[in-house]
């Protein structure tokens, strides 16, 4: 199935967006349904989640955030709904019965006077029953056929990506129009840096030169495992100054246990610099995926 999508960071969802999220580590979905709800509380929205959980418990909220949600469920401000409430009856699964309860809640949430209404549904625990990948899609269409056509609703669909075949995954990722990821650790217009999960690492948007070098070593030790691997995705990297090559030298040095860095999808201008000052020889240093030289 053909399809278009714009990514999106999720502090930029907009009413009528219907997101997608699948997520590879449970801190992306931490950091993205966190800042999600997290925003929708403050900003007076009201938030109805989909999920086996409770108020508490929501991903992000206590851990990033450090707010216990269960007063704001206690104060109608957010409804967490389990599955089997929202749509399971006698173990079967019923998407139309999906819409039913959030139209209500929807409505509920207009008549008292809330401005906009944010829905988030985890539907991963359908990723391993039988018929799940349909009971999945179906659901999808009908949050869709709320969200679409609304001004007033933002939605993201959710589900760990592990727990799904890849046809299913397809599938429901071509329904949407939106992929939704976390915020970028570092935006000022000139350069973004943003967290990716698979593979893990950091995608770097923009010019970086000497203003920037201070916030290019604190992104890069924040996200940093010296046990692991870190990519660093530079396809839409345009310019990178010899100081801040010379930073992250230093910095894959300071890298023990196996740790890395991974340098992928240079431009070709890019690349030709790299290559011309060798650092990509450095001990620390590897070339990644889209490179045009094997040297």
């Amino acid at each position: 199935m053909d399809t278009w999508f714009t990514q999106r960071p999720v502090g930029e969802l907009r009413p009528g967006d219907h997101a997608w999220l699948a997520y590879s580590h449970p801190d992306e979905q931490r950091r993205v349904l966190g800042d999600f709800i997290y925003d929708g509380l403050a900003a007076g929205e009201k938030v109805i989640y989909l999920a086996d959980t409770t108020p508490r418990d929501l991903p992000g909220l206590l851990s990033l955030h450090r707010i216990d949600a269960t007063p704001f469920a206690e104060a109608g401000h957010l409804s967490v709904i389990p599955w089997d409430l929202a749509c399971v009856h006698d173990g079967q699964g019923l998407p139309r019965a999906l819409f039913r309860t959030l139209e209500k809640e929807i409505s509920q949430a207009l008549d008292q006077r809330f401005r906009r209404v944010r829905i988030t549904a985890d539907m991963t625990w359908a990723a391993g029953v039988p018929g799940g990948d349909r009971f999945m899609f179906d659901c999808d269409c009908e949050v869709e056929a709320l969200v679409g056509p609304s001004t007033l609703t933002t939605a993201i669909c959710q589900v760990d990506r592990r727990r799904c075949t890849p046809e299913a995954l397809s599938t429901l990722q071509n329904h949407h129009e939106v992929l939704v990821e976390v915020n970028p650790e570092y935006d000022d217009g000139v350069l973004r840096m943003t967290r990716t999960y698979a593979p893990y690492g950091l995608r770097l948007e923009g010019e970086i030169d000497g203003a920037r070098h201070h916030a290019f070593t604190r992104t890069l030790t924040a996200v940093s495992d010296p046990r692991n691997e870190l990519h660093l995705e530079l396809a839409d990297l345009r310019f990178i100054d010899l100081g801040a090559l010379n930073l992250l030298g230093t910095h894959a040095l300071r890298l023990t246990r196996g740790g890395r860095l991974v340098l992928d999808n240079p431009s070709p201008e890019l690349e030709t610099v790299i290559e011309m000052v060798g650092f990509h020889r450095l001990p620390g240093i590897a070339k990644g995926r889209g490179w045009r030289s094997d040297s």
